[in-house]
């Protein structure tokens, strides 16, 4: 008797722990049941996948959603709505929120918010601060929980440690891995004036490498005193990536798109479009953080997507805002470099995927296997296709690759079996749920 599935996936080029290969996968219940030849089963629904990758769901840990308080730049649905358009699976969105991600009521609140309203499954950083550093242990074991994410340099909102003893007084209180925006607030406040008004690409010279290396530094020395486990986000300097190689047993570390795409000859052009922090930066840099990825030392990948409206972002510098859409482009970004050579699939899927569930401990995701979530990204590697403003799915509506044209497109988005997104429209309405982690699993 035939085997019946509620979905199989058939003809595709299976990227997973067994390499890659022409294989079938079966899914009953939202979760995988099968990898093989699946030709004599039968399912209430087949896609059928020839001539296309399937790579386990890509997740963005870092992405900026703006909601509650700030929705006119951003909300969970749309953001959500921008990541299954780019084929990512699931999200960890950041606390620097109105009010602040910082108690389990403002937790909860967002998890209320986002179950059955986004389109991706979704977790959220609670932020660390000196008011509920002896809190931390609880925090970061909430359902949905990604864990604890601290400022030491000052960015979007009003969330910021920047000394020692206030980062240690955190860290002696984590058990899980805390991630961490690492730019020293000393040295950034000593440079203000570096910043020259109406010229973004002074930028990189305020916020500069000895800022970010410095800050990596204090960061590494504390966990080590603290015997606490770290995750430093957003890296941008070749100095911090040989810096890390010596710590990997205290620090995992992630890349984003745009500090491996852009460099600071860009801002002539697109000035503070790709105004962040830390900033984008000389192509030495650039470079550097590809042998971080290269090397093996950047562990995951994330967008970093930090909305504003083109209003805002229009301001001149320094008023403009810091940050960018990503969470729809870090998909067809990466696959152009695979395309280039910069990286092999394999690498990217460890990037967006394995590792996002090695180091923090997602339970049943970030894998093709059995008995994980049906999370796939669907890709077209061959497809080559133009990133335009007019496929945003961001509230905000524009992208700072707009007009870039790439090799490699998300062709499919789905999440625990449902086919979310396909060739570009949203073919299923918002069912998220929270991601869980094997440190925080409910009794």
């Amino acid at each position: 008797m035939a085997t019946t599935y509620d979905l199989i996936l058939t003809g595709g080029t299976v990227v997973n722990h067994d390499g890659e290969g022409f294989r079938d996968v079966g899914v009953k219940a939202g979760r995988i049941a099968a990898i093989g030849d699946l030709g004599q089963a039968s399912a209430g629904e087949t896609i059928d996948c020839k001539g296309l990758h399937i790579l386990p769901g890509v997740v963005d840990s870092q992405v900026h959603f703006r909601e509650p308080g700030l929705e006119h730049k951003e909300d969970l649905e749309t953001g959500s709505r921008a990541a299954v358009l780019g084929g990512v699976t699931a999200v960890f969105e950041m606390p620097n929120t109105n009010p602040l991600t910082t108690s389990e009521a403002a937790l909860a609140d967002k998890v209320r918010r986002a179950t059955g309203r986004m389109h991706c499954d979704f977790a959220f950083w609670v932020g660390g601060t000196r008011d509920n550093a002896g809190d931390v242990a609880e925090l970061e074991r909430l359902p949905a929980a990604a864990g604890i994410k601290v400022f030491m340099g000052s960015s979007t909102g009003d969330l910021l440690v920047e000394d020692d003893e206030g980062v240690a007084s955190i860290l002696r209180n984590t058990r899980r891995r805390a991630a961490f925006h690492s730019e020293d607030e000393f040295r950034l406040r000593e440079r203000l004036g570096e910043r020259i008004e109406g010229d973004p690409s002074s930028h990189p010279v305020w916020r500069d490498e000895i800022a970010a290396l410095r800050c990596t530094e204090r960061l590494v020395r504390i966990a080590r005193q603290t015997r606490a486990r770290i995750h430093v986000l957003h890296i941008s300097t070749a100095e911090e990536i040989v810096f890390l190689e010596q710590h990997k047993d205290v620090a995992t570390c992630e890349a984003t798109p745009h500090h491996l795409t852009l460099a600071a000859d860009d801002y002539a052009r697109l000035g503070t479009l790709i105004q962040m922090n830390p900033p984008v930066r000389a192509a030495r840099h650039r470079d550097g953080v590809w042998h971080g990825i290269s090397q093996g030392i950047v562990d995951v990948l994330g967008s970093d997507h930090a909305p504003h409206t083109l209003a805002e972002k229009a301001k001149p510098y320094p008023a403009s805002p810091s940050g960018m859409t990503g969470v729809q482009t870090l998909v067809p970004i990466m696959l152009d470099h695979v395309n280039a050579g910069r990286l092999t699939l394999q690498r990217f899927v460890d990037l967006a995927s394995h590792g996002p569930q090695r180091i923090f401990g997602m339970a049943r995701k970030g894998r093709i296997a059995a008995g994980y979530d049906a999370d796939f990204t669907v890709v077209d590697l061959k497809r080559r296709q133009t990133i335009t403003n007019a496929q945003a799915g961001s509230k905000a509506g524009w992208t700072p690759y707009n007009g870039k044209q790439v090799t490699g497109w998300p062709v499919g988005t789905i999440v625990r079996g449902r086919r979310v997104m396909w060739e570009g429209e949203i073919v299923t309405p918002g069912q998220g749920r929270a991601v869980e982690f094997s440190e925080a699993l409910p009794a």
